[in-house]
């Protein structure tokens, strides 16, 4: 009953308030909604739903320093070498060991690029309304720290092309498509294009995504993952500094 009434939400927040992305897909992986709004309504879109699994493509908390501890080191596979890596979370030191680049997080939040701030603000409104990290079992509001580039890489089984390119929106796409999210199949638009198109400058796009819908519709896909499919997602990280969900059971050693 919990899945059946609930949305699957993904979430974008860019370095201002005022346009965040957001996409929602029912428990059949059906598009109920692509848009952009300002927080707040954003927030009251995630709030009217009678339950919600929310994937935040930003850092759940700040850096809380527990890669200077020995006792979280230690335990890590590879170990840092002494003294490195201390700026960083856990979950992106796991990262950067799959080559997998990701931002860093600081300790402050002065001190933190305005998406992070964004992303900071979200998550505190969605607390607000009762929402409790992920996993949270029986609770019908929960949130999920989520990285598009780490999903997509995984996924692929390979470092994609870069997201801004066309050939990095058409190959998100295609993979969000073979995954049967409710998405336009996007090499219909090598239909449209003739010689004659190319030679005016004309390039139709009509039904591709933009890179902010691309990140918001792949969080969506990853609390709908993480909700439906458990036993087949992997948590990197440490959950009280934050854990990023990857929709893989078993990781590469690297990816190239």
């Amino acid at each position: 009953m919990l899945f059946k009434e609930s949305l699957f939400i993904g979430i974008d927040p860019p370095s201002g308030l005022s346009s965040l992305t957001y996409a929602a897909l029912d428990k059949d992986l059906n598009l109920i909604a692509l848009g952009k709004e300002d927080i707040t309504g954003v927030v009251a879109f995630v709030g009217g739903q009678k339950a919600a699994f929310v994937g935040v493509n930003a850092p759940r908390r700040l850096n809380q320093g527990l890669m200077k501890k020995d006792s979280v080191r230690d335990k890590l596979n590879p170990q840092p070498n002494p003294g490195r890596y201390t700026a960083y979370r856990v979950v992106e030191y796991e990262l950067i060991q799959k080559n997998i680049r990701i931002p860093k997080t600081p300790d402050k939040v002065n001190l933190c690029p305005g998406w992070m701030k964004n992303g900071f603000l979200l998550y505190k409104r969605l607390e607000e309304l009762g929402f409790k990290d992920f996993p949270a079992e029986n609770n019908k509001m929960q949130l999920l720290e989520v990285y598009p580039h780490a999903a997509y890489t995984t996924l692929l089984k390979k470092i994609p092309f870069l997201k801004k390119n066309l050939e990095g929106r058409l190959q998100r796409q295609l993979l969000l498509h073979s995954l049967s999210v409710d998405v336009p199949d996007p090499m219909r638009i090598f239909e449209e294009i003739t010689r004659y198109k190319i030679i005016q400058g004309q390039l139709p796009l009509d039904g591709l995504y933009s890179v902010e819908e691309l990140e918001a519709l792949i969080a969506a896909y990853l609390a709908w993952k993480a909700a439906l499919e458990p036993d087949e997602i992997t948590l990197l990280g440490e959950r009280k500094e934050g854990q990023v969900v990857i929709p893989v059971k078993e990781l590469k050693p690297k990816y190239y």
